[in-house]
């Protein structure tokens, strides 16, 4: 693989993108992007405010023309939103521009890591620990797919999937 490739980090809100994302970006020496972080930065305003103004098909939109900027640079770590990977045209961005890795962890972890926080407008809803497995059983076989490297975050820290990701990456480079 082209060590100029891109490593992109997908999987559910909380897994851990952010946090394992700046950290290995900081070890390969890369910038780090965060694509929610990014459409914050653009619009001046929060995701649930672009959520509670445009609705989720107007937050998608938004996310595609950020995948398509972030995609076409080269040497960067990049943290997708949750949901990045319902959209097609969003894999192919990824595939077609990366090494993509999928952080996984099960739907109660998840759930026990955001049910406190307000900035998850897909879980601002009636039973919302339900809306997050439902939310996982409908995007793992897609982040499955997409993926070239799945990694558990269930039961190990962030520092232990950091070293794997990084062996991981440096084999990968070598091939």
């Amino acid at each position: 693989m082209n060590t100029q490739t891109n490593l992109y980090l997908i999987g559910l809100m909380g897994v851990g993108k952010t946090t394992i994302g700046r950290q290995i970006a900081r070890r390969l020496e890369r910038p780090f992007l965060d694509s929610d972080h990014e459409i914050e930065a653009r619009t001046g305003v929060s995701i649930p405010t672009i959520f509670e103004i445009e609705g989720e098909a107007g937050f998608r939109r938004r996310e595609t023309q950020m995948l398509r900027e972030l995609t076409a640079r080269s040497e960067i770590v990049l943290a997708t939103g949750g949901g990045a990977v319902l959209s097609a045209e969003n894999r192919a961005l990824l595939r077609e521009s990366g090494w993509i890795v999928y952080l996984e962890a099960p739907p109660d972890l998840l759930w026990e890591r955001t049910r406190h926080d307000r900035n998850r407008p897909l879980l601002q809803v009636e039973q919302p620990q339900e809306r997050l497995k439902t939310l996982y059983a409908e995007r793992d076989p897609l982040y499955r797919e997409l993926a070239h490297n799945i990694l558990h975050c269930g039961q190990s820290g962030p520092q232990q999937v950091i070293r794997t990701l990084f062996s991981d990456w440096q084999t990968v480079c070598a091939s």
